[in-house]
């Protein structure tokens, strides 16, 4: 290869690079812009953080903010009292109810599931729980608490598979197993409060998707198994929304 043309591929790669760049950061100023911080500071940490996350996806914080000044303050970011989930995602809510108003696609989907994110960690009380998994050799098996956090989220989607953004999420943690499969046997599930147990998530989400894109005719909800719950299709219909439940099983029909 000539050296010309070696030089042509180098300036096309730079090209292409701080194009890339220019538009994402583009993008990240799109989304920050809506939050609200009780300090300036904190913003400006959001977006640095936000660009040297997004230059390294999957990377971990050290690696991604490359010298331990910026890995500190990121940690000092992640643990601040004074900044929450609302605060960072405030912008991208916003920016989320703009895209769905611009779409011309209908219906829009809003595709709701609760994901589990893991942690190693001898300390389960400083983290939360998640469940007890099987562990151990045949013989001598027995149970490993698994800690981590749950996150329920509901997307904005269209009917071609094009995200929107995120219409509403929610964090928690098991700070103890409640042994749900032994309380069946003295208490009918039935009769406990939904606001008691852990499936009001379905419920706040929808409630929150709701009045955040403020279209409910134009929404389809969708959840999993786990969504068939009678107050859940009660609000959407008092909502004026949809919403579509999957009852099979996976693995079955």
């Amino acid at each position: 290869m000539s050296n010309r043309r070696k030089r042509r591929l180098v300036q096309g790669k730079e090209c292409w690079k701080s194009s890339t760049d220019f538009r994402a950061g583009e993008w990240i100023e799109n989304e920050v812009v809506g939050c609200a911080f009780e300090d300036v500071r904190h913003g400006k940490r959001l977006r640095q953080l936000l660009e040297q996350l997004s230059g390294r996806v999957g990377a971990a914080t050290p690696w991604a903010c490359q010298d331990w000044g910026n890995t500190k303050a990121a940690y000092r970011f992640f643990g601040n009292d004074r900044i929450s989930e609302a605060n960072i995602l405030a912008g991208h809510f916003a920016c989320t109810r703009e895209r769905f108003s611009a779409s011309r696609s209908f219906p829009l989907l809003v595709l709701h599931d609760t994901t589990e994110l893991s942690y190693r960690h001898e300390d389960t009380a400083s983290i939360g729980i998640l469940k007890k998994i099987p562990a151990g050799h045949k013989g001598r098996a027995g149970l490993y608490t698994s800690c981590g956090i749950l996150m329920h989220a509901s997307l904005v989607a269209t009917r071609d598979g094009l995200p929107l953004g995120l219409a509403a999420i929610k964090f928690w943690n098991r700070d103890k197993f409640h042994g749900a499969n032994a309380l069946k046997r003295h208490i009918n599930p039935t009769r406990v409060p939904i606001e008691k147990k852990e499936s009001i998530r379905w419920l706040e989400n929808l409630r929150q998707s709701t009045e955040l894109l403020n279209d409910p005719g134009r929404c389809v909800h969708i959840g999993h198994r786990e969504s068939d719950i009678y107050e859940l299709f009660c609000m959407a219909q008092q909502l004026g929304t949809h919403f579509l439940g999957d009852r099979v099983k996976s693995g079955h029909t």
